[in-house]
């Protein structure tokens, strides 16, 4: 099936690439865009005040425009930005893994599709780390390896 292609590490890392490089690309240019994530990805910090997180969907638009694009940076495959939210301008830095972004808009023009998933790409050091340990604990030869206290 097709869509599995869409799914491996390798298109995820095709597509991180290719956000990675189109962002900075409009950074360089200075041109304000909009993107579309799922915001199961999406952290925030302060989190948002429950009255305003419950009017959020799955999927999001975010604007970068004025400050909020001044402050949008990438560092370690997270793409973040500073933004204000409510009738209050509640301010938070929104961060997220790049492939989180499903969308990338330049004023009307659709510029960047992205089928690849977060999980297709993204495995945190802890998850490495701790399928390393069971790898090497699996294994009685190993134990001598093992410092005892």
């Amino acid at each position: 099936m097709t869509i599995n292609l869409f799914q491996t590490p390798e298109f995820g890392t095709i597509m991180e690439t290719h956000l990675s490089k189109t962002l900075a690309y409009l950074f360089e240019k200075d041109q304000e865009f909009a993107i579309v994530c799922e915001i199961r990805h999406v952290t925030f910090f302060p989190e948002l005040p429950l009255d305003i997180s419950e009017t959020l969907k799955d999927t999001v638009l975010f604007v970068l425009s004025g400050y909020t694009f001044q402050s949008a940076k990438i560092e370690q495959g997270i793409f973040s930005f500073e933004a204000g939210f409510g009738s209050e301008n509640f301010g938070s830095t929104v961060s997220m893994p790049i492939l989180a972004i499903k969308q990338l808009f330049v004023e009307d023009t659709l510029a960047v599709i992205n089928h690849a998933e977060v999980a297709s790409k993204v495995l945190s050091k802890e998850t490495l780390a701790q399928s390393s340990m069971e790898a090497l604990l699996n294994n009685p030869k190993n134990k001598k390896f093992l410092k005892k206290k």
